[in-house]
């Protein structure tokens, strides 16, 4: 037999870019329904393992899958606002814990999560390095973000323009990163965390600038009464929180009307969540809370349905992969003949011609199963971020 492997081998080295072709769509046949059945699980894993310990979520009526994506995995979806009313109103009705989502801006690329300490003391997350951010302009990044970007605490994060054009003149704030979190294994290594005012300073809502009282230039200050002063754009408003300029940034308008994304509510027992469930059932309403996990169930029911007709398709693509390569190899034994008959010549039976064939599809199979291996390996290593970039984002 190792003679029969030896010649088999000598004969796919000779002709090796038909058997690179071979070994090439085997490898796809056989890896296809498992990568798939990979990035499959590894979705449901991902989305169910954010939903399941996500009890409640209050936000805008309107899409609410929308709505989930946006607050557990950071989707560029962004639902309708609602205000911090909401939270002052979850407050009051004593059955749950607010925590408030602000989920509009990007890091270079990378989410801004504008929430409150609670956050973190719900997902039960640990600062690996440094702290928890406790001023203005601070910020914690994901262990997966510092990794990628190379940032470390005390570094500096400038936070993206919405658009090039933003004529509101909201300038990009630099944020100080206070505090690297440990790896969790979910969407929050790659992004971002601010206080909710350092999310509304990004928006415009809030700023700081000069002391107007210090201002030498005169054209700068366009009117002056006992209550308020009008400057001109000539002003300097500060890009840097900082603490020489901390006391300067302040609000302007009702901070209760202040926008949030959503609200992840916790209640207390099965009976709270059921009664504040029951508040938010009014046509009237104009929020609405969902169960998350709920939401992704349904969504994983469709990408279910949607798989079996891949599979299916995979199938027929399979046996037909399966049924082309039988013809190449018939005709390549066809096209071999006179090589056939050349070895019954030198002695050889019937048994040591089905021994050569055998092992050359033997190695071809085997070489196929090694590529499909490491492949597959390599996907595993990277299905979270792929994932996150084909059913998440």
């Amino acid at each position: 037999m190792m003679d029969s492997l030896y010649l088999a081998w000598r004969y796919i080295v000779f002709n090796r870019k038909k058997t690179i072709t071979l070994i090439t769509c085997i490898s796809l046949v056989i890896f296809l329904p498992f990568a798939l059945k990979s990035l499959l699980n590894e979705s449901e894993r991902q989305l169910m393992s954010r939903a399941t310990t996500t009890p409640l979520l209050v936000g805008a009526k309107g899409n609410s899958l929308d709505l989930v994506m946006n607050s557990l995995y950071f989707s560029k979806e962004k639902p309708d606002f609602i205000s911090m009313k909401s939270v002052d109103k979850i407050i009051d009705s004593g059955l749950a814990l607010p925590i408030p989502l602000y989920i509009r801006f990007q890091a270079r690329e990378h989410p801004i999560i504008g929430t409150s300490l609670d956050y973190f003391e719900f997902r039960n997350y640990k600062i690996k390095w440094g702290r928890a951010f406790a001023m203005l302009g601070e910020c914690v990044v994901g262990a997966e973000l510092a990794t990628h970007l190379n940032l470390k605490v005390g570094d500096n994060l400038l936070s993206s323009p919405e658009n090039l054009f933003d004529l509101a003149g909201v300038y990009p704030l630099k944020m100080t990163i206070s505090g690297i979190l440990d790896k969790t294994n979910s969407t929050d290594d790659s992004a971002v965390f601010v206080d909710l005012k350092t999310a509304w300073v990004i928006q415009g809502l809030g700023h700081g600038h000069q002391d107007v009282k210090k201002i030498e230039d005169s054209s700068v200050v366009l009117s002056q009464s006992k209550n308020l002063v009008t400057t001109s754009s000539k002003i300097k408003q500060y890009t840097e929180i900082n603490i020489e300029n901390l006391e300067s940034f302040h609000f302007h308008g009702d901070p209760s009307i202040y926008p949030l994304t959503a609200i992840i509510a916790v209640p207390q027992d099965e009976k709270s969540a059921t009664i504040l469930r029951g508040r938010y059932l009014s046509e009237q309403q104009d929020q609405q809370i969902v169960r998350p996990k709920k939401i992704i169930e349904d969504l994983l029911g469709n990408i279910f349905r949607i798989k079996d007709f891949i599979d299916a398709i995979v199938l027929i693509v399979a046996i037909a992969m399966i049924l082309a390569i039988f013809l190449v190899f018939s005709l390549s034994f066809r096209l071999r003949q006179k090589e056939i008959n050349t070895i019954f010549h030198l002695g050889c039976n019937r048994a040591t011609v089905f021994q050569l064939i055998s092992a050359e599809i033997l190695i071809i199979i085997l070489a196929s199963g090694v590529l499909c291996f490491l492949s597959l390996q390599i996907l595993q290593h990277f299905q979270d971020r792929v994932v996150h970039t084909l059913f998440i984002s």
